[in-house]
């Protein structure tokens, strides 16, 4: 079952379900403030092997930098 984001338009939280794709779309209640005033979220991935992405975001650094440019990944 796949793992969804969704952001409350209310109280600006932003927060995960688990749900059928069938119900990606379908209401949701906000998990901090019970608004009905949410949306699905995008949600961006990166998969890494090797030290090369493979999918998601090229752009991403490696899992052992935070500014995205190190000796490691040569990025």
């Amino acid at each position: 079952m796949p793992l969804y984001e969704y952001f409350c338009l209310d109280c600006h939280e932003r927060f995960e379900a688990l749900r059928a794709m069938k119900d990606a779309d379908a209401l949701i209640l906000c998990t901090k403030c019970k608004s009905e005033h949410t949306v699905r979220a995008i949600s961006l991935f990166n998969a890494q092997s090797g030290g090369r992405v493979i999918a998601g975001n090229s752009s991403a650094g490696c899992a052992g930098c935070s500014s995205g440019s190190c000796s490691t990944c040569g990025r």
